[in-house]
């Protein structure tokens, strides 16, 4: 039960990226002409980053596939899943002075609505990584105190 659960979750995450990447390689290059580089490059370090988390997550259920949940390697997935949804937060609340200019000549204040809904999920996540972490490590240090008392 538990290696088809991880089977399923594997292939989540991979569909999960197909259309991020799909997006990045044929939509994006045709904005070139109308975005200001500023907003290329970030689109394009925010894919990277969030590339990187996708990378980490399958590692992290493949350390479950192997019975290796609690350990170090683990608690360094979370870590970087962590990170990696800081940086995006970061990325876009850097890019919101970027994009007031473009709105406000389109008129369209959603534009400035989108970052924002992005930095706010991008955030919860890095918190929710941040409280499996922390209880992942615990949970090593308990298991490792219970193994040196044994």
């Amino acid at each position: 039960m538990k290696r088809c659960s991880t089977i399923f979750l594997k292939i989540a995450v991979i569909l999960i990226g197909i259309p991020i990447l799909a997006l990045c390689i044929f939509w994006l290059p045709g904005f070139a002409n109308y975005l200001n580089y500023a907003i290329l490059i970030s689109v394009y370090a925010t894919a990277i980053s969030f590339f990187f988390a996708l990378y980490q997550a399958l590692r992290l259920l493949s350390y479950i596939d192997k019975n290796k949940a609690f350990s170090e390697l683990s608690v360094n997935a979370l870590k970087y899943i962590k990170y990696c949804a800081i940086t995006i937060s970061i990325i876009y609340v850097v890019l919101i002075p970027f994009l007031f200019p473009i709105a406000d000549a389109d008129d369209a204040p959603g534009l400035v609505g989108f970052p924002i809904i992005i930095i706010f999920a991008s955030s919860v996540i890095a918190v929710f990584a941040a409280v499996l972490q922390r209880l992942l490590q615990d949970a090593i240090d308990i298991k490792s105190d219970n193994d040196l008392t044994v």
